[in-house]
């Protein structure tokens, strides 16, 4: 099989790299012509414009930063698009934009298939990351091979678009716990609470989470570099935000996030990492939270293994 990859930046850059790593024969493409070339070190082949790796290639992947990049990466391929021929849609989206793009591609004969990742870079770069896969379930069974590459715990969510509403609403959960984590560990910090201490106390604890595990770290140790930029984070809340508006749920919590990451774009840059949002609560109290001992970077310390599709608990029978 021939894949195309378009888009190389943090996360789509280490999703290609599995694919190479486990031997697919790989076409790449991204704005930034260094990426394309590191990957041509590597052993990939310059894809060219997206309707030329359509045309040349059975699986197009795109993991983009905006609805509006891969719409328009689309628009590009459709007129290579026929039956046989997939794109996969791996960037964080929009349901409503996945399901009308899906119907495009349907429309010329090929597939359309939405599995966005979640579980953070560093998992993304041992193919040990999760994907929600939304789609048909044979189009699911048809890239399910590429999937088992590119991460570990695959699930089938259903039909197009369930897929990208899950992703936004585990990233709402994420950034409602990093925010909470930041008013914990300053809160402790101002209580004089020993910070090692109370992430120790946080992790072994009911109020652990997979944020915490890793983003509290890197909080710590002052690397604050997730690899996940505020603007990506507003974006993937403000979807979140949309989708409850569109079904008429009167959220509480999401409005507040949405401000607070607002202001800490006003006062770190639109693209700062997301983990400085601690530093509006230094900033307010005069507090630093750090500790020794903390790394920083991610390091994710799981065998690569192939991946698996979890199956859903199924209702009782009789």
């Amino acid at each position: 099989m021939k894949v195309g990859f378009i888009g190389l930046g943090n996360v789509g850059g280490k999703l290609a790299g599995s694919l190479l790593r486990n031997g697919i024969t790989l076409q790449v493409q991204d704005l930034d012509p260094a990426l394309v070339a590191a990957f041509l070190a590597r052993g990939a082949q310059a894809g060219g414009s997206p309707a030329a790796m359509m045309r040349a290639c059975d699986t197009v992947i795109t993991c983009l930063p905006t609805p509006a990049a891969s719409a328009a990466v689309v628009a590009e391929m459709l007129p290579e698009i026929r039956p046989g021929k997939i794109w996969m849609e791996m960037s964080t989206t929009d349901a409503d934009e996945i399901q009308r793009l899906g119907a495009e591609v349907a429309e010329t004969g090929g597939t359309a298939v939405e599995c966005p990742v979640s579980g953070g870079c560093h998992r993304a770069d041992t193919g040990n990351i999760s994907i929600f896969a939304g789609g048909p379930r044979p189009a699911v069974e048809a890239v399910m091979p590429l999937l088992k590459h590119l991460g570990r715990r695959i699930l089938h969510t259903g039909d197009l678009g369930t897929a990208s509403r899950l992703k936004v609403m585990t990233n709402y959960l994420a950034t409602v716990h990093l925010v909470a984590l930041c008013e914990a560990l300053t809160t402790m910090k101002a209580a004089g609470l020993d910070l090692a201490t109370t992430y120790e106390a946080i992790r072994i604890s009911s109020g652990t989470s997979f944020v915490h595990e890793t983003e509290s770290q890197l909080i710590l140790s002052g690397s604050r570099d997730v690899n996940f930029t505020m603007d990506l984070v507003q974006k993937d809340i403000g979807l979140f935000q949309k989708l409850a508006e569109v079904n008429g749920v009167p959220l509480e919590v999401s409005p507040l996030i949405i401000a607070i990451m607002a202001d800490a774009q006003r006062r770190y840059g639109a693209r700062a990492q997301s983990d400085r949002i601690i530093e509006r609560l230094e900033q307010a109290t005069g507090l630093s939270i750090l500790a020794d001992g903390f790394p920083r970077e991610l390091i994710d310390d799981e065998p690569e293994e192939e991946g698996y599709e979890v199956i859903r608990p199924q209702p009782a029978s009789g």
